[in-house]
């Protein structure tokens, strides 16, 4: 066979091993107009996502990750439609959801659930436990009282709690209870896909392990899609199948989990991997420390966003905004000198050649730069 036709045959095959998309985000940005008083200038508005475009497998967990103001927990609910882009489409199983009826809007409410951050706000405490977890269930079904009551109790007994307690209020539940709570709430309308909006960032360190194995084991059994926002790596890394790391509400990198912790490409996700603390003395050594703050959202820096903050930022980086790359056809990376950076360190990586489109940008950047120094001279 030759090779064209070899890799045809290769692209076919990774075509049909490759789970399609559940849900899409196209082009989806979100700013957020802020207020200004009567005599002051206006303000720019927040750019907390800027044109995104990301897609979710059935079957599979996808981690967003980045730091505090990095879009993470927008981008999760602009996926759920829980909030309306400023630009962009959401697509559920081929269907846009901004040009779906309410009443079929509604049908995929049932199908896209949540769990909130913080257990002691997302749980109205003046409704018994019962009433919270079979809500879901008298709005989305045609249940009878005591149906309800048998599938609160089954839910309860899944997430690890007694049926007894749905006669109970939140506030005599600790923190890991009432993410339990949380859980089965969400799992209540049966759903095909549930964001945890940092389902665990609230808790103590000794339960956060015991919520991600039960969410864990939940989608095995459900068949669920998860999409967790996160900042602690060591949860993604356990339990995470493709992680999206977000910058300024962009996404600079793409990976498959392994790939992702063994070879980062980005520089922005190289620091995130160097300040993950190393229990053993052994193994710690001394880390480059990402220096600066993250800019506004509201005033964000021409080209690369990460540039004001990079070690490796040049003068292109200023200038041109880096384009998406695509790696060995399962990851992706938005950086004008990954190759170069991925070949100063390890050296193990096998670099495929720059794309037309990144080779264009970089001569007429080229051409621009050597014309103004002419005309200096």
């Amino acid at each position: 066979m030759i090779p064209s036709e070899r890799k045809k045959v290769d692209n076919i095959l990774l075509e049909r091993s490759t789970p399609k998309p559940i849900l899409e985000g196209v082009g989806l940005s979100k700013h957020f107009a802020v207020e200004s008083g009567l005599f002051q200038r206006k303000k720019p508005p927040v750019q907390a996502v800027n044109n995104v475009s990301l897609s979710v497998r059935t079957g599979e967990t996808l981690a967003l990750v980045g730091e505090s103001g990095s879009g993470k927990s927008t981008l999760g609910r602009l996926l759920l439609n829980l909030l309306q882009p400023t630009a962009g489409d959401v697509i559920y199983e081929g269907r846009n959801l901004a040009n779906l009826a309410p009443d079929k809007l509604r049908q995929v409410r049932r199908d896209l659930q949540i769990i909130f951050q913080d257990p002691f706000a997302s749980l109205n405490p003046r409704m018994t436990v019962e009433s919270i977890i079979g809500e879901p269930i008298w709005l989305h079904s045609e249940a009878s009282g005591s149906d309800r009551q048998a599938k609160v109790a089954e839910l309860l007994r899944t997430v690890g709690l007694a049926p007894e307690h749905g006669a109970r209020h939140p506030h005599e539940f600790s923190g890991g209870q009432r993410q339990r709570i949380g859980i089965a709430r969400a799992l209540a309308s049966q759903p095909r896909l549930i964001l945890g909006d940092e389902p665990v960032s609230a808790l103590d360190v000794s339960v956060q392990a015991q919520v991600v194995n039960l969410l864990e084991d939940l989608k095995h059994q459900f068949g669920l899609t998860l999409v967790i926002v996160a900042h602690g790596l060591a949860v993604i890394r356990h339990m995470s199948d493709r992680v999206a790391v977000m910058y300024l509400g962009e996404i600079v990198e793409l990976a498959p989990v392994d790939a992702l912790f063994e070879t980062p490409l980005h520089p922005y996700t190289q620091a995130l991997m160097a300040a993950v603390p190393v229990s053993h003395p052994d193994l710690r050594h001394p880390r480059p420390v990402l220096g600066g703050d993250m800019p506004s959202p509201s005033r964000p820096p021409s080209g690369c966003r990460f540039h004001t903050r990079c070690p490796h930022a040049r003068a292109l980086c200023k200038e041109a905004v880096p384009v998406m790359q695509t790696v060995e056809t399962t990851r992706q990376v938005a950086c004008h000198f990954w190759r170069e950076i991925a070949n100063a360190g390890s050296g193990t990586l096998i670099l495929p050649t720059p794309s037309a489109a990144y080779t264009q940008r970089l001569n007429l950047f080229k051409t621009h730069q050597s014309l103004s120094m002419e005309s200096q001279t």
